[in-house]
């Protein structure tokens, strides 16, 4: 059927036939001009060729980078020339100084020609020499320096290129030298716990130590021959904390069992007082060096100060994000420090109960402190490294020069300023507290029947003498 006028079917039909006269017309043409004929092609074919053309024309620099323009990359480096050394590019030399003040001045300059200027350096006896592009360096005063010859020689055919310190004065280290510490030899191993050993404690007499163990028992050994003295039991958890008090004869133990427990030693007596109040297991005790004050510190992030007589709770110090695994007390503000698994260590006001500063150089648990029993300062053992504080203001004093890389657990240091640190994979690091300089590395041995793995040195303490450290 014909189709229907207007329609877009009709609009195509007609533009076909259009074409089609077209291309006949220009056929007939070319024929007439006696060429040869020209196939007749539609729109569409010659949009494909042309679209072919200009990508065989375009295509293979499409990817490829612009040309350099050289006067484009002059202009950029002046540019960037005269933002970083505009100041300094055009300074006065020193014929121009010696004409503007009218008299010539005696110039500090020092010449040192180079292979270029080797053919033009001047003759002995000669005075009229121009020595070209002297570098400028300020001289020292005659009195600084006292019996030092400052006579500077330039050396012909030397590189054009000169280095300033090879003409600076050398200035020795300010970085104190290690001082020689005697080697700590093991002579003795002492076994009687039956679970883990995690805290231990000296007598401050001297004469035996406590230990705290996984078996929830406390053992006390004598000190000079190392035989079992007495076991005490009471805790239902291992015991992870002990304090021994220099003015009564009481001992103070903290366990994973929520119980802080207080032993007279003196009357025999068991438990004479206990204090509750931690709502999870405590991992650290301390007690005040001048007054009747106990702080313990555990895994439900808080700090407690308890009142030994009374036992009455004094002030929970609250402010860390995790487990308190460290602690320590001193007689003078900061007088409670503490240490934390969320990798800060807080100083504390007793009074206010407030924090008066935070270190956050740790990245990882502190797990361990250590106070210097002489100097105003204190070290804190992390993974990431060891670190040494000064007091009270607790500013970073340096890092140890050298990583034990492990955990480390536990870390004590004596008069002598010998700082050892223990690590869980049983490695055992001596340091000079001065310098941070490692002098002495001991690496431990299993209990016989135990995993290679259990060689982990979870507590370690000198005893008051400082002579002898008992790891265990």
């Amino acid at each position: 059927p014909p189709p229907i006028p207007g329609t877009r079917k009709e609009k195509g039909v007609v533009a076909s036939c259009l074409g089609d006269r077209r291309a006949a017309a220009m056929a007939m043409a070319a024929a007439a001009a006696g060429g040869e004929p020209v196939e007749p092609q539609s729109l569409k074919k010659l949009s494909l060729k042309s679209l072919k053309r200009s990508l065989d024309l375009f295509a293979p620099t499409h990817s490829l980078p612009f040309a350099p323009d050289a006067e484009s990359k002059r202009i950029r480096v002046s540019c960037k020339v005269n933002a970083e050394y505009g100041a300094v590019k055009n300074l006065p030399t020193d014929q121009g100084r010696a004409q503007g003040k009218g008299a010539a001045a005696p110039s500090n300059a020092l010449a040192l020609l180079g292979t270029q200027d080797t053919k033009d350096a001047p003759r002995e006896g000669t005075s009229n020499a121009i020595i070209p592009a002297p570098l400028m360096l300020p001289k020292a005063p005659e009195s600084a320096v006292p019996g030092k010859n400052t006579t500077v020689l330039s050396i012909p055919g030397s590189s054009d290129r000169f280095s300033t310190s090879a003409l600076m004065e050398r200035l020795p280290s300010r970085w104190p030298k290690p001082v020689w510490h005697a080697p700590w030899k093991n002579y003795r191993v002492i076994s009687g716990h039956l679970g883990w050993v995690r805290s231990i404690a000296f007598d401050p007499g001297n004469e035996w130590f406590c230990t705290g163990s996984a078996d929830r028992t406390i053992k006390i050994w004598d000190l000079a021959s190392g035989t079992l003295k007495l076991t005490l039991t009471g805790h239902i958890e291992q015991v992870r904390g002990l304090a021994v008090s220099q003015r009564h004869t009481y001992l103070f133990s903290a366990g994973d069992d929520k119980q802080v427990k207080c032993w007279d030693l003196e009357q025999n007596k068991v438990v004479i007082r206990s204090y509750h109040g931690h709502l999870s297991g405590v991992y650290c005790l301390a007690l005040h060096p001048t007054i009747d004050v106990l702080l313990t510190g555990g895994r439900d992030s808080v700090c407690r100060v308890w009142d030994i007589r009374t036992k009455a709770h004094v002030s929970a110090l609250t402010g860390h994000d995790n487990t308190v695994c460290s602690v320590f007390a001193r007689p003078t503000d900061p007088q409670v420090v503490t240490g934390s698994h969320d990798t800060t260590i807080k100083f504390w006001d007793l009074v206010a109960g407030k924090t008066m500063c935070t270190l956050t150089h740790h990245k990882k648990s502190v797990r361990a402190m250590a106070l210097h029993p002489k100097e105003k300062s204190f070290a804190s053992a992390s993974a990431d490294n060891i670190k040494k504080w000064s007091l009270p203001k607790g500013e970073f004093l340096h890092n140890m020069l050298s990583q034990q890389k492990t955990i480390l657990n536990a870390m004590a240091v004596n008069e002598d300023g010998v700082l050892a640190t223990a690590g869980d994979n049983g490695s055992m690091w001596f340091w000079d507290w001065k310098s941070g300089h490692n002098f002495q590395q001991e690496q431990t041995i299993v209990q016989p029947g135990s995993l290679e793995s259990e060689a982990c040195i979870y507590a370690l303490s000198y005893d008051n003498s400082g002579s002898r450290l008992v790891t265990c």
